[in-house]
C-alpha cells in the first residue's frame, strides 16, 4: 500500500475531515465538510467544543469506499473541509448568528453542508442559513427530543433547537421523525411538544419492539420525497458506544444499528446533516471520535449519489 501513488500514513499530515482537503472557499465544492466548535448551549456537562477537532483527528481512520454501497464520495463529488465556524466563546446569540450567516453564504455557493459539532443548539442557525424560507422534513437521532422551551429562563440551549426550528417554520414537524428517546424526565410533560406539533416520536421501547428494519420503514414513510435534513446526536447510541458525550442515556441503540438506520436513508433528498454532542473530555480514548466519524462517513456517503445525479 505505501507505494500507491499520492499515498501518506494516516497519523501524518494536517487532520482534516475524513482526510479530504482544506480549502478556504466554498466556492466550486459540492459538499463542505464543516466543524462548529460551539458548546454555549450545554445545561451540565460541557465540553463538545471540542468535538470537532478530536473528530478530525480520528476520522484519518476513514477510507475511500463504503463497504456496503460500494459509494465513494471522493469520486462523485467535490469535497473539501473548510474549517470551523468562527464562533464567538462569550455569546450565544452572536454565535447563533455567526453560524447562521456562515451557512447561508455556504448555501448561497450551492455547496450542501455536512457538519460536526458542537452541541445540538448548532443545528437551529445551520437550518436558518440554508432552509430559505421552506419548511424541510427532519430525521433526528436521539436520546432527547430537544423541544423544550426556555431552562432558566434562557430560551436558547442544546435541548431547545427544534422548538424553535418547528415554530419558525424551518421544519415540518408532520415530515419529522425522531428516534431512540429515552431517559428519565424533569417534567412530564417534556417532550409534549414533539407529539402535539405532529413529529414521529419513537421512544426507545417502541424502537425495540419495532426492530431497527421497522425504524428504518418508519422514517421513510414519515419523510416522504421532499428535502430532509438529518441530525445525529452521538447520545442516542448507548453510553457504551458513546461515553464522550454531554447527556449520556442508557439502553439506547448500537452503531451497528446506527449505521444500517443511516445508509437506508439512501436516496432520499438529504439537503445537509450534522453529527453532534462528541465531548472528549469525557472519552480521551477516541472511542465516541471514532464513532462520530464513522456516522459522518455514512451520512457523506448517502448525500453524494442523488447530488452527484443532481449536477449531471
Amino acid at each position: 500500500m505505501s507505494e500507491q501513488k499520492g499515498y501518506r500514513p494516516r497519523f501524518t499530515g494536517m487532520p482534516t475531515l475524513m482526510r479530504f482537503p482544506w480549502a478556504e472557499t466554498f466556492e466550486g465544492l459540492d459538499v463542505a465538510l464543516v466543524g462548529v466548535p460551539f458548546d454555549l448551549g450545554v445545561t451540565n456537562r460541557a465540553g463538545a467544543r471540542h468535538g470537532p477537532r478530536q473528530v478530525r483527528d480520528f476520522s484519518s481512520m476513514i477510507r475511500k469506499t463504503n463497504h456496503v454501497t460500494m459509494v465513494s464520495p471522493k469520486e462523485l463529488c467535490v469535497i473539501a473541509d473548510v474549517g470551523d465556524v468562527p464562533i464567538d466563546i462569550f455569546s450565544i446569540e452572536k454565535s447563533l448568528a455567526i453560524i447562521e450567516g456562515f451557512y447561508g453564504e455556504l448555501h448561497r455557493t450551492g455547496a450542501m453542508p455536512l457538519s460536526v459539532g458542537g452541541d445540538h443548539l448548532i443545528t437551529l442557525p445551520i437550518l436558518r442559513g440554508i432552509t430559505r424560507h421552506r419548511s424541510v422534513g427532519l430525521v433526528h437521532f436521539d436520546a432527547h427530543c430537544d423541544t423544550e422551551g426556555s431552562y432558566m429562563d434562557n430560551p436558547f440551549h442544546h435541548g431547545t433547537p427544534f422548538w424553535h426550528a418547528t415554530t419558525e417554520g424551518l421544519i415540518d414537524p408532520q415530515r419529522t421523525v425522531q428516534i431512540g428517546i429515552r431517559g428519565s424526565l424533569s417534567d412530564a410533560d417534556q417532550w409534549a411538544f414533539s407529539r402535539e406539533a405532529g413529529m414521529r416520536v419513537i421512544g426507545i421501547e417502541e424502537y425495540f419492539d419495532l426492530g431497527y428494519k421497522g425504524v428504518i420503514a418508519e422514517i421513510r414513510r414519515v419523510v416522504g420525497d421532499g428535502p430532509v435534513y438529518v441530525t445525529f446526536d452521538v447520545d442516542g447510541l448507548d453510553p457504551v458506544y458513546a461515553p464522550g458525550t454531554g447527556t449520556p442515556e442508557a439502553g439506547g441503540f448500537n452503531m451497528f444499528e446506527a449505521l444500517h438506520m443511516v445508509r437506508a436513508l439512501r436516496g432520499l433528498d438529504v439537503i445537509g446533516a450534522d453529527v453532534v454532542e462528541v465531548s472528549p473530555p469525557f472519552d480521551p480514548s477516541g472511542l465516541t471520535a471514532i464513532h462520530a466519524a464513522t456516522i459522518l462517513f455514512e451520512l457523506l456517503c448517502i448525500m453524494v449519489e442523488p447530488w452527484a445525479r443532481k449536477s449531471r
